[in-house]
């Protein structure tokens, strides 16, 4: 393995961690998690998913935009620390489904999860957190001496930010500027915050304090129930993004991944990558888009290369002055890469459900996704009736409680098993 490490491949490895890095730190500074643990975590959870998936697979895994809603609600009720637990249970849950996939064709998974459900779900993820984005882009108070901005110079900011990152996405590619096309978090966040740095809304002061060299803040997960119920659910909707994402990096790359080293690996990987992160403070991690596409555009199918992405992902969160920066960033600058990113993922779900033809005229289709968007929007909206204004708010039965996501997730699929049941009946 060591005469595969050449300048090329350090370099594309080097390239790779930069792909993966808007997206992948974006998650932990909404959910005001630390920045060296996330990169750390990330860095590990991909080494450890080759090692499960037998080095076959190129694939980074990042932080998953589907738990911000558990990290944020549970995280100002109960404290992260719970959050995470919620999240260490969830991982384990992917294991247990590994395990049946064993014994499941890929058929019956897709008549348990066919676009009718998976298209509502990955829709509500982005609406249910449009409220996060709108909240940071009008945070009026910047940096640890809280001092007050106006709220037009916020959404200034919020503006320049989201524009930039429309600008690299749709003008690059015209300029045949492809891989830097895949960069628009990054470039947004740059030009965000040196544009907050220029009108003086930065505080400098942490990234001052802090050592070249230091040991992320690795903290422990705690356990409630009720933490547990809430974040639990999500994970049928990331399980949906992970299968997605393999069958996409196996178009990619022109290799059938679910049938080598099979999904039931790539999901152990994934499940075991999360709860390992969770353990060790961090958020869950999963696959990404940004990697398919960032293997299409440059044609590099090395697994060895998302390795290596991985270590140096490992190196910059030993690096607290780096990651100290990133703590810097004003809420403003979050808040208008988040309207877009969140917005693009709402629009991922109508496209996946437009590109799979669903058919909005069958009337069992039609409550279906009815039923998924009232039981998903629905729960946020009693949570800002009552006001606490939280993204993705939860509802108990009893002592269960389940997040708007997890409602919506679970109603999906038990109503289209219920109302599609000769399809369940037939021989895959």
């Amino acid at each position: 393995m060591v005469k595969d490490l050449t300048t090329r491949n350090l370099v594309l490895g080097l390239q790779h961690t930069f792909v993966m890095f808007g997206a992948t730190v974006l998650v932990p500074i909404v959910a005001g998690m630390d920045v060296g643990v996330t990169l750390f975590a990330a860095g590990i959870g991909t080494l450890l998913f080759h090692v499960i998936t037998r080095f076959k697979v190129p694939v980074f895994l990042g932080s998953s935009f589907a738990f911000i809603p558990a990290l944020t609600v549970i995280g100002k009720q109960q404290g992260l620390p719970y959050a995470l637990g919620g999240v260490f249970v969830a991982g384990f849950l992917y294991v247990i489904v590994a395990v049946i996939f064993n014994f499941v064709s890929i058929d019956v998974l897709h008549k348990i999860l066919p676009p009718h459900v998976t298209g509502p779900i990955i829709i509500l993820i982005g609406i249910i957190l449009a409220p996060v984005a709108v909240m940071n882009a009008t945070d009026a108070y910047i940096g640890n001496a809280r001092e007050r901005i106006s709220e037009l110079g916020c959404w200034g900011v919020a503006a320049f930010t989201f524009s930039l990152g429309v600008f690299v996405k749709s003008a690059f590619p015209r300029w045949k500027l492809q891989f830097l096309s895949l960069l628009p978090v990054l470039f947004a966040l740059m030009g965000g915050y040196i544009l907050s740095a220029l009108v003086g809304i930065v505080d400098f002061s942490p990234v001052a304090s802090a050592p070249w060299l230091g040991i992320p803040k690795f903290s422990l997960p705690k356990f409630s129930l009720s933490a547990i119920s809430f974040t639990v659910p999500i994970a049928v909707v990331t399980m949906v993004e992970h299968f997605g994402d393999i069958l996409a990096i196996g178009n990619v790359t022109g290799k059938d991944y679910l049938a080598d080293p099979k999904i039931s690996r790539t999901l152990l990987g994934d499940g075991l990558a999360t709860s390992l992160a969770a353990l060790i403070g961090g958020p869950a991690n999963t696959t990404y888009s940004e990697n398919t596409g960032a293997v299409a555009l440059t044609g590099v199918f090395n697994p060895l290369v998302m390795r290596i992405a991985a270590c140096f992902a490992i190196l910059l969160s030993l690096v607290p002055k780096f990651t100290a920066i990133i703590g810097t960033i004003p809420p403003p600058v979050i808040g208008g890469i988040s309207i877009l990113l969140f917005g693009m993922i709402a629009a991922i779900g109508v496209k996946n459900m437009v590109d799979a033809r669903v058919d909005m005229g069958n009337p069992k289709v039609l409550m279906i996704t009815a039923a998924m968007i009232v039981l998903g929007l629905g729960t946020g909206s009693i949570a800002t009736l009552a006001g606490s204004g939280a993204p993705g708010a939860s509802v108990t039965f009893g002592g269960f409680t389940l997040s708007g996501l997890g409602l919506a997730a679970i109603s999906g699929i038990v109503l289209n098993f219920i109302l599609n049941f000769s399809q369940f009946r037939k021989k895959s």
